[in-house]
Order: C-alpha cells, then structure tokens, then sequence
C-alpha cells in the first residue's frame, strides 16, 4: 500500500515539472528599439525612429513659415541607433524632444557655399554661406559683378556682343571670380543665418558684417574725390554707395546727403580688358644757361605744349580696382613740344625748383591708384595709399627724378622694395618705389630728368609700376602730390 503511494506522488511530480517545462513555453524573438544621441550622450530609448521623426516635423510650423520649406529635421548632431532587445525601457517621444530642444535646434534641408577668402594677413578663411535655394547665391553674385563691371558690360559680356572699335575702345576679355566656391547640400541649423534673398546676401557679399553707414552733407567746394577722402573712403566706394552719382566728375550742390560705407568684399571679382586709348603726353622742361643771368634767373624763351599718344594695353582690375597694366604698344600721334628756359649759370644745383616739377616716368602711362583710402589689393585691410601708382610704361622703361636734389636713400625695402628717397632741400622729398634696379647712390646730387632707376614689381606689388610720393617739412609727412602739380598731371 505504502509502495503504491510512492509511485503515485512521483507520476505526480513528474507531471508537474511536465507543465510547468513545456506548457509555458514560447517563441520568444527580441524587438527593435532605437537608442537616441545628442552630441554623443544617450537621451533614451524609443520604439520607433519614424514616430520620432514625424513629431519633430509636426511641431516645427513656424520654421516652415518662416522658410517656406516642407519638412524640418532633427540637429545634425542627433543619432537614432538601431537595436535589438528582449526588452526595453522605452521613453516616449514627447520626452526625447523636449530635451533635445533644450540642446540643439532642428534644422531644415539646403544648400552651404564655402568661399576660401584670404584675410588681410594672407590667410586662408572659410566664409560659410547657407541658402535654402542656389539660385540665392547665383543671383548675389552676379549683382556684384554687375556692380563692378557694370551690368550693361556684363551683359555685352556674356553675349560675345561687345562693340567692335578700330581705333580706340576697350574690350572685357574675361570676368571671373578668383576664390575657389564649393557648394553641398545639407541640413541647416535653424538658429544659423540663412540667406532667402539674393539682395541681402550681394550685400553682405560687398560689405559684409559692415551695416553701419554714416550720411554726409556736402558743403560748398566739395568734390567726389575731396568728400571720399575727407570720409577715408575710396571715390568708387562713395560712387557704389549713391545711386545719384554716376562717376568722380559729377558736380555737388551744398546740402546734398551722401552716404558713407566702407566696403569689405568676401569675394573677388577680376575683369581683364583689352583697352586702347588716347593719352597726352607731357612735355618736358628743357633747361640752358646762360653764363651772362645771374644765378637763379631765369625767362621762357618757348612754352611747351602737350603730345598725344595712342596707347593699348591689357588692364587686371580686381572688385574695381587695377591691380596689373601689362603695355602692349604706343603709338605717337602728336610729338609734344618741350619748354625752354633759360637760366644763370650751369651746375647741378642740390635745391630743387619750387615751380617746374618733372614726371617720373615715360609718357603712356596710366594712374593705376591715386592718393585715396582703399582696400589694399596686396592683403593688408583698410589702408590710405599715400601716393600714386603709376603703370603702363613697361617693365624695365626709366624712372627719373622729378626735380633736383640729393638721394637720401636707394636702397630695398620690404614694402617699397627696391626704392629712391630725394631730398629736394626746397621743403620737399620724394618717394619712387617697386623699381627692378636702382641707377644711383645715397648721397648723390642728381638733377630733374635724370634717370635715377627702372620699372619693376619688388617689394608689396601686384604688377610692374612706380610708385611715387611726395613728403613736406620731414620724412614720412604724406601729401597728395597733385599739389605740386596744379595744372594736372598731364
């Protein structure tokens, strides 16, 4: 009896184990949930990415207003990662977004131009430029070039329609930007600036982060060139400022408003022209003695008249200003005719005329920069050019000394580079830089025409020129040279 009771409560056991093994069973397989990331740190977990993503879409109305685009996005810096569980502890999707707003911000699909923009110390600087639509960008620049090649030009340009000359004329041979522009789709930070308007950006593209401006009132006498320097702006810059004024010859009237900006453009735009033109040429003073005058008498036995030369050459102008004249011919059309005027006695004379000032260079040439405020086409920001830059004669052509004196100084500099100081003892001393090689010595007495060195491009320079300044009362006092020449240059 007792052995039968045995056997019953072990069939009992084993029935048992029997339903508690097998009749709990299943076919068990892990689920997917997806681990969120911001900036690397672990926000959650989720059951689904598209839930994520759609909510984030929903509550982003007022960046699709704003922008007019479809769709927002989550930050760039957000990681959704699959995986694969037997159980999770799930956050919802209400919760993730909350954080990550107080993290990041969403973003929205477009496009980013990087424009590699070399700084004023010559450094390579990624300027970032984020549009939702390419066209933005295109329209921007292309309102630059027409700002400084100007859009009738530019046009003719484009169209290989420019009119056709025979004697003088000039034709643009090229126009293109000299920065290396990429471009890349991508999503775009909300909080990041957006440009939506092409005037917008073509003025940031000119002024950049510039948006102050200052209003002049023109007072009697004022000139373009006398109101741009008196404001350390550029006569092109104040021409780009005011729609009302057409060029550098256009007449004020006291009380007129003028604007005043300072550009600072992110890109650069080069326009390479073919130019002929017709140019007086100075005429020389010529100088006899006669041993009967007294020492610094002196009469005009023949008064000298201007020449004309037909010059062509290849210009480089970069955002408006010339930066190289490469000459290709001259022609003479009208010999000048030289002044002469007699003097007491014959020596080279250290004191220089106070009156007859000479021209340092061959006729042909071309003022390239004068005494104005500018962007410096050598990487050096903001500057005012403190004298004149004149090219066009040709590499190698003779520099001379524009009246008499003694040289102070011929030697290199980093800037000037292989330049001529002249001590005119007559209150004034001259600056001739850039030459390829001197032709005479510190100390030396020289005299007004006489050639004191050659054209070239040392020192800070983007092409072959002179450039010439004019110093009063001490060294390194700048003036404008047009002083010393009241009746123009030419």
């Amino acid at each position: 009896m007792k052995k039968v009771s045995v056997w019953v409560l072990v069939a009992a056991v084993l029935a048992t184990i029997c339903v508690l093994g097998f009749s709990n069973k299943k076919n068990v397989t892990p689920s997917t949930y997806y681990q969120v990331y911001l900036e690397g740190k672990l926000l959650g977990t989720i059951s689904s990415k598209t839930e994520l993503e759609n909510y984030i879409d929903r509550n982003g109305e007022y960046y699709k207003k704003k922008y007019h685009v479809s769709k927002v996005y989550a930050p760039e810096s957000l990681q959704i990662k699959k995986n694969y569980t037997y159980s999770g502890d799930v956050t919802s999707v209400q919760n993730i977004y909350k954080k990550i707003k107080k993290k990041d911000t969403f973003t929205i699909k477009g496009y980013q131009f990087v424009i590699k923009h070399k700084d004023d110390k010559d450094k390579i600087k990624n300027i970032k430029i984020n549009v939702l639509n390419k066209n933005v960008f295109k329209k921007a620049v292309t309102t630059l070039i027409n700002t400084y090649v100007g859009k009738e030009n530019y046009n003719l340009y484009l169209e290989d329609n420019q009119m056709k000359f025979d004697t003088t004329g000039e034709t643009i041979e090229n126009v293109y930007i000299e920065e290396d522009i990429t471009v890349k789709e991508v999503n775009i930070s909300v909080d990041d600036k957006i440009f939506t308007d092409d005037t917008e950006l073509s003025k940031y593209l000119l002024y950049g982060e510039n948006t102050k401006d200052s209003m002049y009132s023109v007072k009697a006498g004022d000139t373009v060139d006398s109101v741009a320097f008196a404001n350390k702006v550029s006569p092109e810059e104040l021409l780009l400022s005011n729609d009302s004024l057409t060029s550098t010859s256009n007449l004020l009237y006291p009380g007129q408003q003028l604007k005043i900006v300072e550009t600072s453009p992110k890109i650069s735009v080069v326009e390479e022209s073919y130019v002929v033109k017709d140019v007086e040429s100075r005429f020389k003073t010529e100088e006899k003695y006669d041993s009967t005058l007294l020492v610094g008498d002196e009469k005009v036995t023949q008064e000298g008249q201007k020449g004309l030369e037909r010059v062509s050459q290849r210009v480089k102008a970069i955002n408006g200003t010339i930066v190289y004249v490469d000459p290709l011919g001259k022609q003479v059309l009208k010999s000048p005719i030289n002044k002469v005027v007699i003097k007491g006695s014959k020596y080279v004379s250290g004191v220089g005329s106070l009156t007859n000032w000479g021209w340092p260079t061959d006729s042909g040439w071309t003022l390239s920069s004068g005494y104005v405020y500018r962007n410096s086409p050598v990487g050096r920001g903001r500057e005012l050019h403190t004298g004149l830059d004149i090219s066009g004669t040709g590499y190698g052509s003779k520099v001379y000394a524009t009246n008499n004196g003694v040289v102070m100084k011929a030697n290199y500099h980093y800037s000037y580079g292989n330049h001529v100081v002249i001590n005119h003892n007559n209150g004034y001393m001259t600056l001739y830089g850039h030459m390829s090689r001197l032709a005479v010595k510190k100390g030396q007495k020289v005299e007004r025409g006489q050639v004191i060195g050659y054209v070239g491009s040392t020192g800070d320079s983007t092409g072959p020129h002179v450039h010439y300044e004019v110093w009063k009362g001490r060294e390194w006092n700048h003036i404008n040279p047009s002083v010393l020449y009241p009746g123009g240059y030419r």
